[in-house]
């Protein structure tokens, strides 16, 4: 059903106030704004499932809020993140605990971040009817199809928790599961500090001087996005941000000569304040500017190390059935390669365990790859070891 009144809403929240776990789900559109804006939200439990509407006229959704505070209850929702970014800012916490079925799915066989329809139809044998994926949730009123579509996002997220929560047990991976949902728990996972908002954009072999200039000139952006609620590339883009650093334009006719920042835009409100910006920056003491990281190539034999990472982590990944990129991504072969073992994802928990102590032994000399009779790489100790 379709809750668009508080009196009802309060009903369906008393009703599923005992339930073990909540099946959730939001649609929002955020392409205009900084924020995310909530449309919808669909909720279901047992035979219990509704979206219910936070643009309805005179809607509190108080009672809901309470209801996804319960700390007895578990939250499942499918790719979680962007979904309790907006519980964050709506309700000023993440209402744990939380499992995310997607996370859950990639640690049983079922591949890297598996998309919501085609885990549906991998476990139930069930094709989701696309047509209103893109629709355009903010305008009422909504649809008999629109509704059917959202709530039947939850109602079948209940069985696939079930099955997954089963799968997980049975193959001894629950704790897994529970790592990377203590995570998800982080608020920190979903603020940008506009200190450190510069970190996102990607400038050609900076100086110190570039970098001081674009941290502020980003810092300046997220600000001036938030309190715009503006998309950040609808202030001013990556480009013309990292352009700026490089080359330090002084005047508005200078400013105007950057790629993707127009005439009128270079001699308004936002050129002042890009300038004001760069010239604050210019003006912080050197020892204080921001030092590039470690740049140039990484060295000599570091990508043939990588590459031998790369066939361990294949086997492993294959063994545990789990796939590669949720053990470790690149950067982690990366660092592991050249020794730099601290604060590497693929060295810590259920991942070490798998093969994080293997690659840490596989580079140490402690452990070898070798061609078997069948033709296939075997994991083994060094001959001097056996």
């Amino acid at each position: 059903m379709l809750i668009a009144d508080t009196d009802t809403l309060q009903d369906f929240c008393q009703e599923l106030e005992g339930a073990p776990y909540l099946a959730v789900d939001t649609e929002f559109l955020r392409e205009k704004t900084y924020h995310a804006r909530l449309c919808l939200v669909q909720v279901a439990y047992g035979e219990h499932a509704a979206a219910i509407d936070p643009l309805a006229d005179g809607m509190d959704m108080a009672p809901l809020g309470r209801l996804l505070s319960r700390t007895s209850t578990v939250k499942v929702l499918h790719s979680a993140s962007q979904d309790l970014g907006i519980f964050l800012r709506s309700m000023g916490h993440i209402p744990g605990p939380v499992f995310d079925t997607q996370i859950a799915a990639s640690v049983c066989g079922f591949g890297h971040q598996p998309g919501y329809a085609g885990l549906v139809e991998s476990m139930l044998g069930v094709s989701i009817d696309k047509t209103n994926q893109a629709t355009d949730w903010s305008l009422r009123p909504l649809t008999d199809s629109q509704v059917d579509y959202a709530i039947g996002d939850v109602t079948h997220l209940c069985v696939i928790y079930e099955r997954l929560l089963a799968a997980l047990e049975e193959r001894g991976r629950a704790s897994w599961v529970e790592e990377e949902m203590n995570a998800l728990m982080d608020p920190a996972k979903y603020r940008v500090d506009p200190e450190t908002a510069y970190w996102r954009i990607k400038i050609r072999r900076p100086s110190p001087k570039n970098l001081v200039v674009l941290k502020a000139l980003a810092r300046w952006r997220e600000e001036t996005a938030v309190e715009r609620d503006l998309p950040r590339n609808w202030v001013v883009r990556d480009e013309a941000l990292a352009e700026i650093a490089q080359h330090f334009p002084t005047d508005a006719r200078a400013l105007a000569r950057v790629r993707g920042l127009k005439e009128s835009v270079a001699a308004g409100a936002y050129g002042k304040a890009i300038l004001a910006a760069q010239e604050d920056a210019l003006a912080t003491p050197e020892e204080e500017w921001p030092v590039p990281s470690s740049s140039g190539p990484p060295p000599a034999g570091t990508d043939s190390v990588v590459a031998l990472l790369q066939a361990l982590l294949k086997l492993r990944s294959e063994a545990a059935e789990v796939a590669s990129p949720m053990i470790a991504k690149r950067e982690d072969l990366e660092h592991i390669a050249m020794g730099k073992l601290t604060d590497v994802p693929a060295l810590s928990g259920w991942r070490r365990d798998i093969f994080g102590e293997d690659a840490e032994a596989l580079v140490s000399g402690r452990l070898a790859l070798t061609g078997s009779s069948n033709g296939a790489l075997e994991v083994r100790l060094p001959a001097s070891e056996t």
